[in-house]
């Protein structure tokens, strides 16, 4: 079942992340510099659990990987019903806090294209992440950087994930 199908039905969008519910084996390919010119890629294995917060508010997940040991870090994800936009927290312990939010939503076809503004070392950036390939089990998410307001971008991570039974 594609996210298309989860979420073709119901237009108002919120429930485009349930798939997500459950426990991920990821495999991250991650450049190792960003907005630098780099091209040498890191890979590395991580798992996720996700749930549904109460009430339809959203989700959240917790992400563990131990390529940097003792790292932890969750994505907070809440729907809004006036605007049907999704808002994405990240925050782990390695930052204080919450990053600012990526905004957007899933079109028709099933395609999750959410941008913000961040800040890389100092300068203002653009962040997009994007949600495809969704089943049941499998999924992929991309994170891009734009240092010209979105006139280029420099896919920066990707994440290949699949459901543990």
């Amino acid at each position: 079942m594609t996210n298309a199908t989860l979420t073709g039905a119901r237009r108002d969008g919120a429930h485009d992340f349930d798939f997500q519910t459950g426990r991920w084996a990821i495999r991250n390919q991650r450049l190792k510099e960003r907005l630098t010119g780099c091209t040498e890629w890191e890979s590395f294995d991580a798992t996720q659990e996700a749930r549904l917060l109460p009430g339809g508010l959203g989700n959240m997940d917790d992400y563990v990987t131990e390529h940097w040991p003792g790292f932890v870090g969750i994505s907070l994800r809440l729907y809004s019903p006036r605007t049907r936009l999704w808002r994405i927290y990240w925050a782990s312990n390695r930052i204080d806090g919450f990053e600012p939010p990526v905004v957007g939503a899933f079109d028709e076809r099933g395609l999750g294209v959410f941008e913000g503004r961040q800040d890389l070392d100092g300068r203002a950036i653009l962040v997009r992440f994007i949600w495809s390939g969704i089943t049941q089990n499998t999924s992929r998410w991309e994170q891009a950087f734009s240092p010209d307001d979105g006139q280029t971008w420099e896919t920066n991570w990707i994440m290949t994930m699949t459901r543990i039974e």
